[in-house]
């Protein structure tokens, strides 16, 4: 069997190639899940007087229906063979909804979010243990490999937890430690800075690196929405609904931007550098070689 043979769904990787446009999308994303859930609770139990117990009605109303979207836009993702950028995007803009209203409904909707210490040691202990499993069955957590249904079942199921805990993270410094809304986003700021230096001047594994960038990714987000919408705690007041739809147009302009020019696809050779995605075959330079 040579890699002309091999299927398009084996060929191909189902996610992004990790760029500055990834970056970019992802804190935004990030942001609107902040942003936009509070936006959609509130509207639905009736705007900015609504009492606590309206908020909690509709936050449960809300987060039941942004599950079935969810649950459709990731059959759609799975039947792709190959990765299509306004698919994949709207799947993290749907789950960073998601992951952000099961934290609420533990955090509750009064002034002051309950549990915060509790939800968050849960949440990381659900994310370690997402990693070790997948890590067990599949002996990688490499973003270059997701090609199988499997692999790609653990990757969502990752970034779902990943959003939940961040939502978390993000809640207990900015609240629990009184930090600020500003002050907690340049806090994570430097925490992506220093994993970033690591990854660019150490020999840190650049898979774990990227997955610590992406957990740090969502408080950072959930700080620059809060930021921007939040009156008080050193925010700006600007609304949440401002806020999510300015972010929302800036994601679809870029992700217009990914599904014409696709400078965002995985390069094979990236793809099959993990030794996990072709474990039957010799190394792609020697064959190549060989058929020449």
């Amino acid at each position: 069997m040579n890699l002309r043979q091999m299927t398009a769904r084996e060929m191909l990787n189902k996610v992004p190639e990790v760029t500055l446009y990834f970056w970019v999308i992802k804190c935004l994303c990030t942001t609107i899940g902040e942003t936009f859930s509070d936006n959609l609770t509130t509207t639905w139990a009736g705007g900015d007087n609504a009492s606590v117990h309206a908020l909690d009605v509709a936050s449960v109303k809300v987060m039941l229906i942004t599950i079935v979207v969810l649950v459709v836009l990731l059959g759609v993702q799975f039947a792709q063979k190959r990765y299509v950028a306004t698919v994949y995007w709207a799947n993290i803009v749907v789950i960073s909804l998601v992951g952000t209203q099961i934290t609420d409904q533990f955090e509750g909707n009064g002034d002051q979010p309950n549990n915060l210490w509790a939800i968050t040691i849960v949440s990381v202990t659900l994310l370690v243990a997402v990693f070790f499993v997948w890590w067990f069955v599949e002996r990688t957590l490499s973003m270059h490999s997701i090609r199988t249904y499997r692999r790609e079942a653990f990757y969502w199921l990752a970034i779902l937890v990943t959003f939940a805990t961040g939502t978390a993270v993000g809640d207990l410094i900015a609240e629990k430690f009184s930090l600020g809304y500003l002050t907690t986003l340049l806090l994570f700021v430097a925490v992506i800075a220093v994993i970033a230096a690591a990854w660019r001047f150490t020999t840190v594994n650049g898979v774990l690196a990227f997955w610590l960038a992406y957990v740090m990714t969502r408080p950072l987000g959930a700080s620059t929405g809060d930021f921007l919408s939040q009156q008080g705690n050193q925010g700006l007041n600007l609304g949440t609904t401002v806020t999510s739809y300015i972010f929302l147009a800036v994601i679809v302009a870029f992700v217009a931007i990914l599904q014409v020019r696709k400078p965002d696809i995985t390069p094979v050779e990236l793809v099959y550098a993990d030794p996990i995605n072709h474990p039957h075959l010799p190394h792609p330079h020697l064959h190549h070689d060989a058929d020449a």
